[in-house]
């Protein structure tokens, strides 16, 4: 019988468009055999794998800007802006049970992450899930690098953002990929119009609270000037994110490409809108229908 592996890419909170995409696959018949993710992708990848799927959407479908800032530190150090303890409780809680333990799920799983000192790319194919999941989520700038086995690891999209060739190494003999970054080159230096002030005293609480974070976030994925300006360093360092990403994607794809190709159309979604699931869920949803007839071709 024919193994069918699934590639889940990085691309941080365009990630929850991978929820969408094993949904929609999972109505039409199609339930992966092995489970590979980068970033986002290995944290999505591992709630499905410990059947916490239903849970981990239900609770980012209810997250607000207000609840986001609870996971960073207002006054970050350059170790990160994550905070990680919270971070972790949170996986525990969502993504995976605390003691889970790879090789004893049902589905073969296996996370990326990037060893800092030598650009190593490691694999997580047994372990604990947590531990593979903080490994591969660590974005430079965001998360301070994670300390396993006397190595620091950083994210696994540095080296290998949609993991096609980990589902091939674990047996697949058709990989469907998911990539994210097809469509974000430059995409994050749009403009937005001013917000709206809040209607009530409540919502401008909030609001308040959340104009702390968003000095030291929103930059990372839109200016609100209406005019041109010299690009942020939070700016910087995302596009440069995308860039980097979308050539190691295309290079790695050209030697080791995917049966099929999912990219959802994710350009409108910054690096750290995680409160927009809904919209990301939704195009994870419609990108495996406009693929129908790909699929058919193996299905």
């Amino acid at each position: 019988m024919m193994k069918i592996g699934i590639a889940l890419g990085s691309g941080s909170s365009r990630g929850w468009s991978h929820i969408g995409v094993i949904k929609s696959l999972k109505k039409i018949g199609i339930v992966p055999d092995i489970v590979c993710g980068t970033s986002i992708g290995s944290l999505v990848g591992a709630s499905f794998v410990s059947n916490k799927l239903a849970e981990l959407e239900e609770w980012i479908l209810s997250l607000s800007k207000f609840e986001l800032a609870k996971f960073y530190n207002i006054n970050p150090t350059y170790n990160g802006l994550v905070n990680i303890e919270r971070v972790k409780d949170y996986l525990n809680k969502y993504v995976t049970d605390e003691n889970l333990l790879i090789e004893n799920a049902k589905i073969k799983y296996a996370s990326v992450a990037t060893e800092l000192e030598t650009g190593r790319e490691i694999w997580f194919k047994k372990g604990n899930f947590t531990e593979a999941v903080l490994s591969s989520i660590s974005l430079p700038g965001l998360f301070q690098p994670h300390r396993n086995n006397n190595r620091w690891l950083i994210d696994g999209g540095v080296v290998n953002p949609v993991p096609v060739s980990v589902c091939r190494a674990l047996g697949a003999d058709i990989v469907i990929a998911v990539n994210l970054n097809s469509d974000i080159v430059g995409k994050h230096f749009k403009t937005l119009k001013p917000t709206p002030s809040p209607a009530n005293e409540e919502e401008n609480k909030e609001t308040n609270f959340t104009n702390i974070l968003n000095q030291y976030t929103d930059s990372l994925f839109n200016s609100k000037s209406e005019t041109i300006k010299t690009p942020s360093f939070f700016e910087t360092i995302a596009g440069s994110i995308n860039i980097t990403q979308d050539r190691i994607t295309k290079s790695r794809m050209v030697g080791d490409p995917p049966d099929i190709l999912l990219s959802p159309r994710l350009s409108q979604i910054g690096l750290l809108d995680f409160h927009r699931a809904k919209e990301a869920i939704t195009e994870g949803e419609n990108c495996v229908q406009r693929a129908s007839s790909d699929l058919e071709l193996f299905f």
